[in-house]
C-alpha cells in the first residue's frame, strides 16, 4: 500500500511525460527529448524501488577512534569538510545512492543525508532543520563549514538557510540541481499544498530571496537543464542574484530526475564543491547527450 500511494504522488513532481505520450509529434519532433523522457521513467522505477530503504532518517556516522601518541596527524583538506544531501518534495535520501557512491569513492570521508517531512508546510521550518543538523555535523566532525547539494525543493530549502538564517557561516559551497529559484509554474492543481506555494513565482519566500544578501560569504553552482520538465520557466533554475557568488550550469538531454544521478553531473557537483574559487556570474554547459 505504501508503494502505491508513492506511485500515485511521485508523478506529480516528474517531467510531463504523460502530456508527451498525448501528444506523440512531440516526441518524434525531437530524439532528445524522447531519449530523456526514456531516462526518466527508468529512473522513476528504480526510485520507487528505493524509496522504502531512505524513508527512516540516517544514523548518525560513529565517531572516529581516539587519537594516541602514535596516531599522525593530518591537516584538514577539502575532502575533510562535510557534504549534506537534501532531496527534494515528497521524497527522500535514496535519491542520492548513486551520487553518494560517487563522493565516497573521490575521497569525501564525511557524507550525510537529511530527511525532512513531506508534510513539511513551509520551507522556512525545512531551513531551520537544515540548520540544526548542520550545527550538530560540525560539531561532530570537528569541521567549522560543510558543503551541500541540494535537488529541486531542496535546494531552496538550502538556499533560504544560507541567505536568510546565517547559514553562509557555515555552508562553503550549495550546490543546487533543478532549484527553483524563482519559483516555477509547473502543476497548478499542487497549489492545495503551503509548500507548493512557496515554490511559486512572487510568493513570501521568494520575494525574501530575491531581497539583498550583502556580504553573503557561500559560493552557489547551479546546474539546471533544458529538458527539465518542471522548472517553468527553465531559466528559473539559475541563481540570478547581483549580491551572490553564482556559477550557473546548463545541463543538455537529461530531465529532473536525472540530475542527482548521472554520471556527468556528479562530476561537476564534485567539481564544484572542490574548486577553490567560483567566478562571479560564470555560465558553463555539462552536455550528456
Amino acid at each position: 500500500m505504501r508503494l502505491l500511494k508513492i506511485l500515485k504522488s511521485l508523478p506529480l513532481l516528474l517531467p510531463t511525460w504523460t502530456q508527451l505520450i498525448r501528444t506523440p509529434h512531440l516526441c518524434l519532433a525531437s530524439s532528445a527529448l524522447l531519449k530523456a523522457t526514456a531516462l526518466e521513467l527508468a529512473i522513476l522505477t528504480g526510485h520507487v524501488l528505493l524509496y522504502p530503504s531512505g524513508i527512516s532518517q540516517e544514523r548518525p556516522a560513529p565517531p572516529p577512534p581516539e587519537d594516541t601518541e602514535d596516531t599522525p596527524r593530518l591537516p584538514a583538506g577539502p575532502h575533510d569538510r562535510p557534504v549534506v544531501l537534501l532531496h527534494g518534495f515528497i521524497d527522500n535520501r535514496s535519491v542520492f545512492v548513486l551520487l553518494r557512491r560517487t563522493l565516497a569513492r573521490h575521497g569525501r570521508r564525511h557524507l550525510t543525508s537529511l530527511n525532512y517531512s513531506p508534510l513539511t508546510c513551509d520551507i522556512r521550518e525545512g531551513a531551520r532543520l537544515l540548520g540544526a543538523h548542520v550545527e550538530e555535523l560540525c560539531a561532530r566532525t570537528g569541521q567549522e563549514q560543510v558543503d551541500i547539494v541540494g535537488h529541486s525543493l531542496g535546494g531552496l530549502i538550502a538556499r533560504y538557510y544560507v541567505q536568510c538564517q546565517g547559514g553562509d557561516a557555515r555552508v562553503r559551497t550549495l550546490v543546487t540541481l533543478g532549484t527553483p529559484h524563482s519559483g516555477t509554474r509547473v502543476v497548478p492543481a499542487m497549489n492545495a499544498h503551503p509548500i507548493v506555494r512557496q515554490m511559486r513565482p512572487g510568493s513570501d519566500v521568494v520575494a525574501e530571496l530575491a531581497g539583498p544578501a550583502p556580504g553573503c560569504r557561500t559560493r552557489f553552482v547551479s546546474f539546471w537543464s533544458d529538458l527539465d520538465q518542471l522548472m517553468v520557466p527553465l531559466e528559473t533554475a539559475c541563481v540570478e542574484h547581483p549580491d551572490l557568488l553564482a556559477h550557473n550550469v546548463r545541463v543538455s538531454g537529461i530531465g529532473h530526475l536525472a540530475l542527482p544521478v548521472h554520471p556527468a553531473v556528479a562530476t561537476g557537483i564534485r567539481q564544484a564543491i572542490d574548486d577553490d574559487a567560483v567566478p562571479a556570474g560564470a555560465r558553463g554547459a555539462v552536455s550528456v547527450a
